[in-house]
């Protein structure tokens, strides 16, 4: 057994979690949504959030609302204050990065799934990953929320091999790809409430969400900023 593999086993928190959570739509024309945000929620075990979270949506079931777990759109508004509330006590448990892309500026060759994908996603993981310091980790584990569509989740696991195969490859580090249903990971949900007020903020400056969670913001990226055309 390695060093690395033996910590692992007496730790089990220095692998790297990536939790990802997408916002906006597909439609690329006037009737779909403005932005497409991919926000990652990147933290080592323990994770913090967990207990308070789980024991949250127990105080939430034993008041009467029978929440299976969090998603930030869904729920109603005292719901999501005190999910925010849990969030900002833990921001120094883990670090927020975000792409955020125009969709009009998107050129028509570019939107299929797979190159959409392999752009956005591999933009927000292969800058996370080169700005961390990965040797203070023994791999990584990236996880997504569950795909139904097959179609897309092939999209999604290209464009994340892609992104950081290379660059673990040279570093020799492992890493893991899931994607589970977010009902089963405080993590995913986590990674949910930011994105979705990452997502508010540019969608509709609307920025109360965005200004709680700010602090664990380590880059938020507009990555068509310097595209002038828009398409439609």
């Amino acid at each position: 057994m390695s060093q690395c593999e033996e910590s692992s086993v007496r730790r089990m928190n220095n692998f790297l979690y990536i939790f990802l959570d997408e916002g906006g739509n597909f439609d690329f024309s006037p009737n779909g949504t403005k932005y497409f945000t991919i926000t990652s929620v990147s933290a080592i075990r323990p994770f913090n959030f967990n207990p308070p979270i789980d024991s949250l949506r127990h105080d939430f079931i034993e008041s009467g609302i029978g929440l299976e777990y969090f998603h930030a759109s869904e729920d109603r508004q005292i719901v999501r204050d005190e999910v925010f509330k849990i969030i900002t006590s833990n921001l120094k448990g883990f670090s927020i990065d975000s792409v955020i892309v125009e969709k009009a500026k998107v050129q028509p060759v570019k939107r299929g799934l797979a190159d959409f994908y392999l752009y956005t996603m591999g933009n927000l993981l292969k800058h996370l990953i080169e700005n961390k310091n990965l040797n203070e980790y023994c791999g990584i584990i990236i996880i997504t929320d569950s795909l139904p569509v097959n179609k897309l989740r092939k999209s999604v696991e290209k464009a994340i091999q892609t992104s950081v195969s290379h660059i673990l490859k040279l570093i020799q580090k492992q890493y893991y790809i899931f994607h589970h249903d977010s009902k089963s990971s405080g993590g995913l949900q986590i990674a949910d409430y930011c994105n979705w007020a990452i997502y508010r903020k540019w969608d509709r400056l609307d920025n109360r969400s965005y200004d709680l969670i700010s602090d664990a913001i380590r880059t938020e990226k507009d990555i068509m900023k310097d595209e002038n055309e828009c398409y439609y």
